[in-house]
């Protein structure tokens, strides 16, 4: 399986994700959005979104891991946060540097939302992740 990173020379240099990523071979997983929810089933960091992204990145890497792959694996994400704010970009910033590799980042979007499936969920996390 072989993973091509690109960022083309024609447009901005983009920081902590890839333009295109490409994938030639190799198994895709496909991950559900993953929410800061723990195993009880009870919501984690309500009102804090900082506490939510990292528990919805905790439970993205047990998703990724019960599959066999890692977050090393993941070629596409999408990140959807409820009333997203300016100032909410730092507490994504900083889960996405504790816990995505900084090189070869994935293909990243960002979505402001109204709402999420569950009231008092702040943001969800899905994953495209592919293994040899």
């Amino acid at each position: 399986m072989e993973k091509t990173f690109i960022n083309a020379d024609t447009i901005h240099t983009p920081r902590g994700y890839t333009h295109v990523v490409a994938v030639q071979g190799g198994r895709m997983l496909f991950v559900s959005g993953q929410v800061a929810i723990d195993k009880d089933g009870q919501i984690v960091g309500r009102g804090d979104l900082k506490a939510q992204a990292r528990k919805a990145a905790e439970n993205l890497v047990a998703a990724l891991k019960g599959a066999g792959a890692s977050l090393a694996d993941v070629v596409k994400m999408n990140t959807y946060v409820v009333n997203y704010k300016q100032d909410d970009y730092r507490a994504i910033a900083d889960m996405r540097r504790e816990f995505f590799p900084r090189e070869n980042p994935a293909a990243s979007t960002l979505i402001g939302v109204a709402a999420l499936a569950i009231d008092g969920l702040l943001i969800e996390i899905e994953a495209v992740a592919v293994l040899p």
